[in-house]
C-alpha cells in the first residue's frame, strides 16, 4: 500500500469513508459543522468567488477547474482516520492566523494571499478537529487545492519573461535548421514579411503549471516511493518548455510556408492544446518507466532479503 493510503479511489483498492463519517456524525457535530461552514462561506465568500471566476475565465488558470474537484472528491474518499486525535491549540492557531491573513491580504486588495487563507484556514480546522494525522492523511487533496490556486502577478511576469526568451531561441533554432530565414530579437522572431511575437500567453507559463499539477496527481497515485515522484515532478518542467519551443517552431514553420493566418485565432490555440495533450503523454510515458523501476527496485530489495537470510 503507499503512502496515500485514504486519499485514493476505491476503484485503486482503497475504501472511501466519507459517507461512513457523515453517518456516524450526532445532532451536536452537525450543528458544530453547519456554524463552522456559514462563518467560513461569509468569511472566505470574496476570494472564493474571484478564484472561481479566475478559474473560469483565465485560461492560464482553468487548471484549478480540475484539480479543486478532485481534491474534494480525494478528501472525500479518504474519510477520517481511526485514531484520529483532536489538537486544539495548534489549529486554533493556524485557523487565526488564517483568518488574520485573509483580512491583512483583504485590506491590501492581494488575491494570492487571500485565496492562500481558505486551505491555511481548512488546515486549521482539520488539525482542531481531527489532529496532525489526518492532516498528514489528506495531504494530496490539499496539495492539489493549493496548486489550484493562481501564482501572484509579480511571480507570473518574473517567470513568463524567460520562458518567452528561451521558447524564442530554441523555436528559432528549430526553424533555422529547416532553413527557413528568421532574425531573432528577445521574444520577437522576425520571419521575412512577418513578425511572430512570443507573449506572455505562449511563453508556456500556463501548460507548465496545468503539467506540474497533474505530475503531483500522477505521482501520488501510481508511484510508491518518493524519489520517483520527485523525479516525476520535476521532469514535468523540462518536458513544457520542450514541447512549447516545439509549438513556436512550428507555428513559425506554418506561418512561413503555408499562410500567416495560422500564427493566430482558432488554429493557433487548438495548436497549443494539441501540444499540451503531447505533454501529457510523454509524462505518461515516464510514469510507465518510473513504475517499472520502483518495481524492480522492490524485486531486487526483496531478492538481496532472500539471499541474506538463506545464508543466515
Amino acid at each position: 500500500m503507499t503512502s496515500v493510503e485514504g486519499t485514493l479511489p476505491a476503484s485503486l483498492g482503497i475504501r472511501g469513508r466519507g459517507a461512513q463519517t457523515l453517518r456516524a456524525m450526532s445532532a451536536r457535530d452537525w450543528a458544530a459543522l453547519s456554524v463552522t461552514a456559514v462563518l467560513f462561506g461569509v468569511l472566505f465568500a470574496q476570494p472564493f468567488v474571484t478564484l472561481v471566476r479566475d478559474w473560469w475565465t483565465v485560461p492560464e488558470d482553468g487548471h484549478g477547474l480540475l484539480l479543486a474537484p478532485v481534491a474534494l472528491w480525494m478528501a472525500w474518499q479518504a474519510g477520517i482516520v481511526a485514531d484520529a486525535t483532536p489538537n486544539r491549540g495548534v489549529g486554533l492557531i493556524v485557523l487565526v492566523f488564517a483568518v488574520f491573513l485573509r483580512c491583512a491580504a483583504g485590506l491590501a486588495a492581494e488575491l494570492f494571499t487571500m485565496r492562500a487563507s481558505m486551505v491555511m484556514a481548512l488546515a486549521g480546522l482539520t488539525i482542531y478537529q481531527y489532529g496532525w494525522r489526518q492532516l498528514r492523511h489528506l495531504w494530496l487533496p490539499f496539495v492539489l487545492l493549493a496548486l489550484s490556486i493562481p501564482l501572484p502577478e509579480l511571480v507570473i511576469q518574473a517567470l513568463a519573461l524567460p520562458l518567452q526568451f528561451r521558447a524564442s531561441r530554441f523555436g528559432a533554432r528549430l526553424l533555422e535548421l529547416r532553413n527557413v530565414p528568421v532574425a531573432l530579437t528577445g521574444n520577437v522572431i522576425r520571419l521575412p514579411g512577418r513578425e511572430l511575437f512570443v507573449t506572455e500567453a505562449c511563453s508556456g507559463l500556463r501548460s507548465l503549471t496545468a503539467l506540474i499539477s497533474l505530475a503531483v496527481l500522477m505521482s501520488a497515485m501510481f508511484l510508491r516511493t518518493t524519489p520517483g515522484r520527485v523525479f516525476l515532478v520535476l521532469l514535468a518542467i523540462p518536458i513544457a518548455i520542450f514541447v512549447n519551443g516545439i509549438r513556436v517552431f512550428l507555428t513559425g514553420f506554418l506561418v512561413y510556408y503555408v499562410s500567416p493566418e495560422l500564427g493566430t485565432g482558432f488554429m493557433h490555440e487548438t495548436e497549443g492544446w494539441l501540444l499540451f495533450l503531447v505533454s501529457l503523454a510523454v509524462l505518461g510515458l515516464v510514469l510507465q518507466v518510473v513504475i517499472r523501476a520502483e518495481r524492480r527496485g522492490q524485486r531486487w530489495v526483496r531478492e538481496r532479503g532472500t539471499e541474506s537470510d538463506d545464508q543466515v
